[in-house]
């Protein structure tokens, strides 16, 4: 009995310590409570091979399962350290002190982190020491002597005397740390939420300008309205979303300042939201794609985008091209939250539409996103590119400086493949016999799709329509019409691009810097 109630007292203690937490990060900032340091300290120390696992696994809800995990974890950790305290209080107290340590250090140690990032986990392990002492106390309550009675036999034993321990004191203050610990946990995550009021407001209040160069309309005929095809252009709930973030950062577009240095900048800039608002805007269809992304995988999307070009921002710093004598080839862009993300300089000024862009799809960013501005850069994975919730762009080189996924084994330039997907069928589905859509997606952004061939169970390569192209930096959609049979039959697609290259069948995974091969699918036609 005793042994399941101290089991209980560590339960009760790592709530506890993490809801205390919650209340002091209110005070600092949402990223330094301990599940999102230790849970970011996670994914920067995980090797490439296990964040791929995750992606590939578990999508969009990776981030949940780890903090799950981590959740799952603390809570057998609690327990043990409530079962070692009913006998060793001085160790069990040591092992909480322990896991506050361990969230701090992760606060501390994090890309953006700062020594006051790390009170949170101390407090709240200082005040779940408290909790787990009050609470062992409780239960390790020795019986007291029984007074003789008048008879000589003894007096009826005290509820405490006979279990060993003070039943009522422990529910009482089990319920009462519960109780407050909940009361401080949803606090702080009021207090936290309150916090980021002032940059939803902030988004709320942008009116994008008309831009100076507009995109063109979506030609006729780019979309193909086929069922199960997606659509042109992705919605912005849709939009796929991978990052290291697992607090999604909320930043007030008032305050928000970005600043241009580095080797080669004579003229170092720092430019507010409004300054950016207030330049030259351009508007442009742009496909974006993760080198997480498996052959036949999700993590792919098409936006109408609107910002400033970045050429022209660089070229106001007075940086000069690599091959012109400027002495930094890469940018380095830094976001908030910590991430760095390398770009080449020679790509994003060689004409291409690169830009810091604040809007996508007609609206401010969203958060998840990049509001307030992000980098977009066509032709580049998103990992050497795409840098979201952006604050400070530097010049450097190659060689001084490797960017976050570059140290952890990815390529430090990695320009976007040539790939096509099949949308539909689905793999296992089970059309009719007779003519069969069989249509998908192809992109090759800066190149653009020139062909797109499907085939049935290893046999000769059928050409497919294609939808109409908007831009070489656009996905473009494709269908073909397949004379089914019935039975099993697996389907395949390759796409050449308008340089000519054609897409190898050889699979390759997405490290160091994307993946390769035909995607295939497997369908059963009744």
């Amino acid at each position: 009995m005793r042994g399941a109630l101290a089991a209980l007292s560590g339960l009760i203690t790592g709530f506890t310590a993490l809801a205390v937490a919650e209340l002091v990060s209110a005070a600092v900032r949402p990223e330094s409570s301990p599940v999102t340091a230790v849970g970011g300290a996670a994914i920067d120390l995980a090797p490439p091979a296990l964040k791929d696992f995750a992606v590939r696994n578990f999508g969009t809800h990776d981030k949940l399962v780890l903090q799950l995990g981590i959740l799952a974890l603390l809570a057998v950790f609690a327990m043990a350290v409530g079962v070692v305290a009913l006998r060793h209080r001085l160790i069990g107290s040591a092992a909480v002190l322990v896991f506050g340590a361990i969230g701090a250090v992760a606060a501390v140690s994090r890309p953006d982190g700062a020594l006051l990032d790390a009170m949170p986990s101390v407090v709240g392990a200082l005040t779940a020491g408290a909790v787990l002492r009050v609470l062992v106390t409780r239960l390790t309550l020795r019986p007291s002597r029984a007074a003789p009675g008048t008879d000589g036999a003894t007096a009826p034993r005290t509820a405490a005397a006979r279990s060993g321990f003070d039943r009522r004191g422990f529910v009482i203050a089990a319920t009462t740390a519960v109780t407050a610990s909940a009361g401080a946990g949803v606090l702080g995550q009021r207090l936290n939420a309150s916090g980021a009021a002032g940059a939803v407001a902030s988004r709320a209040a942008v009116v994008l300008p008309a831009p100076s160069s507009p995109a063109r309309p979506v030609p006729a005929g780019a979309d193909l309205t086929v069922r199960g095809l997606s659509s042109f252009t992705t919605s912005n709930k849709d939009f796929y979303r991978v990052d290291t973030a697992l607090v999604v950062p909320r930043i007030d577009a008032t305050t928000w300042r970005l600043k241009i240095h580095g080797k080669g900048v004579s003229r170092p800039l720092t430019l507010s939201f409004d300054d950016l608002l207030r330049r030259e805007l351009i508007e442009r269809d742009i496909t974006l794609t993760c080198v997480s992304n498996e052959v036949g995988g999700p993590y792919v999307g098409n936006a109408r985008w609107i910002g400033v070009r970045l050429a022209d921002l660089l070229r106001e710093a007075g940086v000069r091209l690599p091959s012109r004598g400027g002495p930094a080839d890469q940018i380095v862009a830094r976001s908030v939250d910590g991430m760095t993300i390398g770009s080449p300089v020679e790509t994003v000024m060689d004409g291409r539409d690169a830009m810091l862009a604040m809007g996508m799809n007609g609206e401010p960013l969203p958060f998840d996103h990049g509001f307030p501005v992000r980098m977009v850069v066509p032709g580049l994975y998103g990992y050497v590119s795409a840098c979201k919730w952006l604050q400070d762009l530097e010049l450097t080189t190659f060689a001084d400086y490797d960017a976050y996924w570059v140290k952890r084994s990815w390529s430090q330039q990695a320009p976007v493949k040539t790939e096509s997907r099949i949308d539909t069928p689905r793999p296992f589905a089970s059309p009719q016999a007779g003519t069969v859509p069989v249509a998908g997606v192809a992109w090759a952004q800066q190149r653009g799709i020139a062909r797109v061939e499907v085939r049935v169970d290893g046999g000769p390569w059928h050409t497919a329509k294609l939808g109409a192209q908007d831009t070489k930096d656009t996905w473009r959609q494709w269908l073909w019409h397949w004379p089914a049979t019935s039975g099993n039959h697996t389907l395949e697609v390759r796409a050449t691009d308008q340089d000519g290259y054609t897409q190898t069948g050889r699979r390759v995974g997405t490290v160091p810097n994307g993946a390769t091969g035909w995607h295939s699918v497997v369908v059963t036609v009744t």
